[in-house]
């Protein structure tokens, strides 16, 4: 059966969902264009005639990364406890990292040589950055933390990320109770320490 040829926007779809799980399968020195072409039944030019080069390619998986984040993360119910809210937040923040460890450090770690964002990319990604600040900034409003709602949606999403890519590597303790009691220590811990008047 002939490989597709058709650039078509199924096509690119195609190429750039089979990227994403040969880099969840096989890592990143795993991601070739001849991996990527092979699994999603095209050729070699068809890839970097949709992406340019591995580099592009890259690049849209870096950006289907955060699509597919704030998709869930826009998904999450809003209640009249801002901070349970944000908790929520960080929450499905971990079980993204934890469940797509290669795709999370694409969009944070940068692991590739021959692709670094750059303000276009990160301008790309301010969706999910507005999406934490503004539930940060609820918390904010309410009263329940007290400093600059960018400064702190910053502070947390480093903790999660943190704690998340030690979660993934197994430092975070052998058993599922032992992790969860050590994110929750740490998010209990930040929580508390952003509150008025707990800081000089």
């Amino acid at each position: 059966m002939p490989r597709t040829k058709l650039r078509t926007p199924e096509l690119r779809d195609r190429v750039l969902h089979t990227a994403v799980t040969i880099l969840a399968d096989e890592g990143v020195l795993g991601l070739t264009a001849r991996k990527v072409a092979d699994a999603a039944d095209t050729s070699i030019p068809a890839v970097y005639e949709l992406f340019g080069d591995k580099a592009g390619l890259v690049r849209e998986v870096y950006f289907e990364g955060f699509r597919h984040l704030h998709r869930l993360l826009a998904a999450l119910h809003r209640t009249a406890d801002p901070r349970a809210d944000l908790a929520a937040l960080i929450q499905t923040f971990r079980e993204f990292v934890v469940a797509n460890r290669v795709l999370a450090d694409v969009m944070f770690s940068r692991p590739f040589a021959d692709f670094d964002p750059g303000p276009d990319e990160l301008h790309a990604t301010s969706s999910v950055r507005r999406l934490i600040v503004g539930r940060v900034r609820r918390c904010v409003d309410a009263g329940l933390f007290d400093g600059d709602p960018t400064d702190i949606a910053h502070v947390v999403l480093g903790l999660a990320q943190g704690l998340a890519a030690q979660e993934s590597a197994g430092w975070l303790g052998r058993s599922r109770a032992s992790t969860d009691r050590r994110w929750e220590l740490a998010i209990r811990t930040a929580f508390a320490g952003l509150a008025p008047g707990r800081r000089a």
